[in-house]
């Protein structure tokens, strides 16, 4: 871990990406709750960040369970609480209290229907004095823009922490029972409770 000293301070680059990936999974039973990690070749990302959602605790490096209708209820959650234990003492980040700039807001994980796994990645950077912002263009969507370009045009390097998260859409679980009277084939968008 770099020395933070002089003009130099941390920065938390908090992007969520979705990439696809299909994941084999297994059926569970829908009155036992699971948390699965991510394999060994996802789990690589995962360096020292903690990820907590209300009802879920920390998600970073694990599958969204397949239970108590998590993956629905996470589309609608705010923002995570995200913990760097690592951080200097006496810092915000190491409560869990992100100060600084908010470059784009919050997007809860939306995966669309029958698009297999996606993939929701956070990144803590140290920053050297350079103010951090987003093309106009890159602010559109969270999916127009590329991470390596943004990295280089700031001279980011290596993370300091890192994780991930993995959900799909809570439609294509196989515990999902559609509303009564309603049709069992998922739908590109969430049906609203």
């Amino acid at each position: 871990m770099a020395p933070m000293g002089g003009t130099m301070k941390l920065a938390v680059v908090a992007l969520f990406l979705a990439l696809t990936i299909v994941v084999p999974r297994n059926v569970e039973d829908s009155d036992t709750c699971t948390y699965e990690a991510l394999s060994d070749t996802d789990a690589v990302v995962c360096k020292g960040l903690q990820v907590f959602y209300p009802e879920l605790g920390n998600i970073g490096c694990m599958f969204v369970p397949d239970c108590n209708n998590y993956r629905q209820k996470i589309t609608h959650w705010n923002e995570p609480i995200v913990k760097f234990p690592r951080a200097l003492e006496g810092t915000d980040m190491k409560k869990g209290k992100i100060q600084g700039q908010e470059l784009s807001a919050y997007q809860p994980p939306s995966p669309p229907a029958r698009s297999g796994f996606h993939r929701y990645q956070f990144f803590v950077y140290l920053q050297e004095g350079q103010n951090i912002s987003l093309h106009s263009k890159e602010n559109k969507t969270r999916g127009n823009w590329k991470m390596d370009k943004f990295l280089n045009r700031f001279h980011l390097s290596e993370p300091e922490a890192s994780t991930q998260f993995m959900t799909e859409n809570y439609q294509d679980s196989p515990n999902y029972q559609p509303p009564a009277g309603g049709s069992s084939e998922p739908t590109d968008k969430p049906k609203q409770s």
